[in-house]
């Protein structure tokens, strides 16, 4: 007889523009069950469980009263995450954040302390290095296909938020930028395929100190820079491998690859890692092409499918640990991938090499599904 599917009751405090995509994903997995949102705003708690056919409605603290939430999924905007994951873990919750895992690394420490005073588990993301793209590309790297890896790229490219989101003002403030809005999902990737980072040299600068804003529907007309825009850095990581890194929001227009991993056999490209899926290609010295390895998991939500934005895999991963088994998109690995990009301006900043104070396990590869039989 097939095992049953324990049931995990999941609350989401939060119900801004990427409630819908959680609730979505959640709903493909037959062991979660999301019960309640809530958030400051209660009529828009209200409206968000209407739209979507969840029973219970109200405010954070009636949310940590519900006996009957078992996770709490922590979506609301990064100042707030330190004092609400600290609350719900305080209140026997297990918990999953968005990234970052708090506004400051100060501040992530503060949570860290907090889960250690407990038992409840705490998860946030970056989560996509556990969809289909990343993981096919860390089971290549761990089977030889590129021989021993020697280094790695990462470039993020501008989103041109300025020209589609009315108030692209976040995207230019404290906490955001090309390195924290866009920087944890690529190295997110890059160490989960190839470990921690041990050392690192940045410099960074603001490109343009102003920004006009022209998406139709702007409240803003212009804006004012405040973060760097342009980032360029080089890691070291435990492993041997060294990376070098892009982050920018002034390139608008490159023909530069997503990432990139290189080894003494061959290379793999993976693609943009704010996706769950994508193509993954190798291409092995004295190969004439590229080849696109098989998934080796199955697809969460397809590039260019409706299912593309959507989210869940973390809190599905932290629902597996809770049952036993490993927890991948952990709470330590969240909080160095903030402190290895926060140190980007420090090291800027103070003109030397950073060396993070953390480490992190590097995470257990996610079974196999599918074999790839690409040669």
């Amino acid at each position: 007889m097939a095992q049953q599917h324990a049931r995990h009751r999941i609350g989401i405090l939060g119900a801004g523009n990427i409630f819908g995509r959680y609730v979505e994903g959640l709903r493909t997995f037959p062991e979660l069950e999301v019960v309640r949102v809530a958030d400051v705003d209660t009529a828009r708690a209200r409206q968000a469980a209407d739209e979507y056919g969840i029973a219970a409605w109200g405010d954070g603290d009636e949310l940590l009263a519900d006996d009957s939430v078992e996770i709490v999924v922590n979506i609301t905007p990064p100042q707030f995450h330190a004092k609400t994951v600290i609350a719900a873990l305080e209140a026997g919750k297990h918990v999953y954040v968005e990234k970052p895992l708090a506004a400051t690394v100060e501040e992530a420490r503060e949570v860290l302390d907090a889960a250690g005073r407990g038992t409840a588990l705490l998860g946030s993301a970056p989560d996509t290095f556990l969809g289909s793209a990343v993981q096919t590309a860390r089971h290549a790297v761990d089977a030889g296909r590129i021989g021993e890896v020697v280094g790695a790229t990462a470039f993020v490219r501008s989103s041109r938020s300025e020209t589609w989101h009315p108030d692209p003002r976040a995207f230019y403030g404290p906490g955001g930028g090309p390195v924290l809005d866009m920087g944890p999902y690529y190295l997110a990737a890059l160490v989960n395929c190839l470990g921690p980072v041990r050392q690192l040299s940045a410099a960074t600068r603001i490109g343009a100190p102003t920004r006009k804003v022209t998406s139709p529907d702007r409240v803003v007309d212009e804006i004012t820079v405040d973060v760097p825009t342009h980032a360029s850095a080089t890691l070291a990581f435990a492993s041997g491998a060294i990376g070098t890194t892009l982050m920018s929001f002034d390139v608008w227009d490159t023909e530069l690859p997503r990432i990139e991993i290189y080894g003494t056999e061959g290379t793999l490209a993976l693609p943009n890692p704010n996706f769950f899926d994508g193509d993954v290609r190798l291409k092995r010295h004295g190969d004439a092409d590229w080849q696109v390895l098989t998934p080796v998991t199955e697809l969460f939500g397809a590039v260019g499918t409706a299912e593309q934005h959507r989210r869940g895999l973390g809190v599905r991963d932290l629902a597996g640990a809770i049952d036993g088994g490993p927890h991948r998109a952990n709470a330590q690995f969240a909080f160095h991938v903030l402190e290895v990009l926060t140190s980007f301006e420090i090291s800027q900043r103070e003109n030397r090499f950073v060396t993070p104070a953390s480490s992190c396990e590097r995470p257990e590869p996610r079974p196999a599904h599918r074999e790839d039989r690409t040669a």
